[in-house]
């Protein structure tokens, strides 16, 4: 193969925004910091122990900074976060997207979190068969994953919910922020066995 043959991912095209049924989501836009930065404040305590970025909370200044990286990096395809809005009110419910992306394996990580006070909803379920949708129409995608934390029993149990198969546990993968280390899960679905053969 030529090297002005060597793919490209940033010439893929493909919706920047889709819906299920209680959910838009869509890529990051300017101005979306705002919105996200309201959803950190609100549930920073439920999200600092498994989101590196929930540490220390975020100015306003900082969150629209991270929503126009990430609008950057899905415009070349290197990351693609996508932003959870309620379908009727608009609302920012919680963050989603492809991430840890390998475009010629076609392997692509879902990752989310979800803002308190819609917590219960199911809406992260939702999101995942959406996205998992999203990814096997749009990306041809061959293996999703599914990390989280050990600790994490509400994150794993979407990963469960969800059909994903766990396939083993990452011993002392890490350290959290109060030095312990800690194990992670990694939950897959593959293509041919999870979901279909057949390009779409």
């Amino acid at each position: 193969m030529a090297d002005t043959d060597v793919f490209n991912p940033m010439m893929l095209e493909f919706p920047e925004s889709f819906h299920t049924e209680r959910l838009t989501i869509r890529a990051p836009q300017w101005g979306d910091g705002k919105h996200v930065n309201e959803a950190i404040r609100e549930s920073v305590e439920e999200l600092r122990p498994w989101l590196p970025f929930a540490e220390n909370i975020p100015s306003l200044e900082q969150s629209e900074i991270t929503a126009r990286r990430a609008r950057l990096k899905f415009l070349e395809r290197s990351d693609l976060m996508l932003h959870l809005r309620d379908k009727v009110t608009d609302e920012f419910v919680g963050s989603s997207g492809l991430h840890r992306i390998d475009w010629n394996a076609r392997c692509f990580e879902i990752g989310y979190w979800v803002r308190t006070s819609r917590s219960g909803e199911g809406l992260v379920t939702e999101a995942v068969a959406g996205i998992e949708q999203f990814a096997i129409m749009h990306l041809q995608a061959n293996r999703l994953e599914i990390r989280c934390d050990a600790r994490n029993v509400r994150s794993a149990k979407v990963a469960e919910r969800s059909g994903y198969t766990l396939e083993g546990v990452l011993r002392k993968i890490k350290q959290d922020r109060a030095g312990t280390w800690v194990d992670q899960m990694i939950f897959s679905k593959v293509r041919g066995i999870e979901f279909g053969s057949r390009k779409q």
